[in-house]
């Protein structure tokens, strides 16, 4: 489901704060970027990251999915 667009600088609090952070939190853990929430509601990237913390998210680790290089002995 796409993230619906905020108008910039438009202060968003109470009940609609709650359900956007939760919206986030669901594109968030189906392996959707913070870059990627923030090219798409229109946010900075602190914006996102503190709505997703209010959200009570698990942040994943940095630099994505690392490959280990297997040791030839």
């Amino acid at each position: 489901m796409p993230l619906t667009p905020l108008a910039p600088k438009t202060p968003l609090v109470g009940e609609a704060r709650v359900k956007y952070a939760a919206e986030l939190a669901e594109q968030y853990n189906n392996n959707d970027s913070i870059r990627t929430l923030m090219a798409a509601s229109g946010r900075s990237y602190g914006f996102i990251h503190k709505l997703l913390e209010e959200a009570g998210v698990t942040f994943r680790q940095r630099g994505g999915v690392r490959r280990t290089k297997l040791r030839e002995n």
